[in-house]
């Protein structure tokens, strides 16, 4: 498992019932988690009093219950600082899970010993982005929500990175990429975190199990002759870490040889130690440089 252990402003505390209870900075919420089948009994005072519930209705979906949260709040990590606010299907703007990629690209970037450009897809707040930026990489940010590319322009410039080489674009990933094909343009890196389905600011749907794999293969046609990184996340059932490494291998090790790995991020749980799963990732790494 690849752990987001280093979080201060963020703790998942405890874990029963189908909900976790988590620490956004000074706020305590409930939500709802697939991944928590076990019973075990609530000890912690913060179950009696969060800020904020999400509760799921059997119907699909679901509702906040709010007591004292405000309609924004900051938090950070390391030198990143990230915008919050509770909006529908449960999310905050954030997964902190993903910062043990995080960790990982950067420490890549920054001991590449040379400019690297990276593509970061369905790129969502910029989590992935900033991390990137810190670590000196000229990032191109792509999603097909307008809403989200400004929410995740307001956390570079609350991390101090507005002046950053980063360019910030609207569009369907799989025809921008089509068209950078076209254009000759390549990466160094590609990042990507694709939903399990979603429509295109023009209607395209995108279905993960049908689409991931062609994309991949699209992707690798963009990178560089020197490529340093590929990370794909998944948070679909179906998409295990084997299955993500299996993509990965067949697509980039007879072109350009290097690692392929993949495992579980997960969250550290307070109260007992253990780790919640929340996803899978897989990691493709250039025999060229560090």
């Amino acid at each position: 498992m690849w752990s987001a252990a280093d979080w201060k402003d963020y703790e998942v505390i405890d874990t029963s019932k189908g909900e976790k209870l988590e620490r956004w900075g000074s706020y305590l919420l409930i939500r709802p988690d697939p991944q928590v089948i076990w019973n075990t009994e609530r000890i912690h005072d913060g179950w009696r009093c969060p800020n904020a519930h999400y509760h799921r209705s059997s119907k699909g979906g679901g509702e906040w219950e709010f007591f004292s949260l405000p309609e924004q709040w900051t938090i950070q990590y390391k030198d990143l600082t990230f915008h919050l606010k509770p909006f529908r299907f449960k999310h905050t703007g954030l997964f902190p899970e993903q910062a043990a990629n995080w960790d990982w690209f950067s420490h890549k970037i920054k001991n590449a010993g040379r400019n690297i450009r990276v593509l970061n897809l369905f790129a969502y707040t910029g989590g992935a982005t900033l991390a990137a930026a810190k670590a000196g990489a000229c990032v191109t940010h792509v999603d097909a929500s307008k809403g989200m590319v400004g929410w995740a322009k307001e956390n570079a410039k609350a991390s101090g990175l507005e002046n950053h080489p980063v360019r910030w674009i609207v569009d369907d990933c799989v025809k921008f990429v089509e068209r950078e094909i076209r254009r000759g343009n390549v990466y160094d890196a590609i990042i990507m975190d694709p939903p399990s389905y979603g429509r295109g600011p023009k209607g395209e749907t995108w279905k993960i199990e049908e689409s991931i794999y062609p994309f991949i293969q699209l992707c690798s046609q963009i990178l560089s002759s020197n490529p340093l990184f590929f990370l794909v996340n998944s948070y679909t059932t179906g998409l295990q870490p084997a299955v993500l490494s299996y993509m990965l291998s067949s697509i980039l090790l007879p072109k350009y040889q290097g690692i392929v790995s993949a495992e579980e991020i997960c969250l550290p749980v307070t109260v007992n130690g253990l780790f919640l799963p929340c996803g899978a990732s897989g990691r493709w790494e250039g025999s060229y440089g560090n």
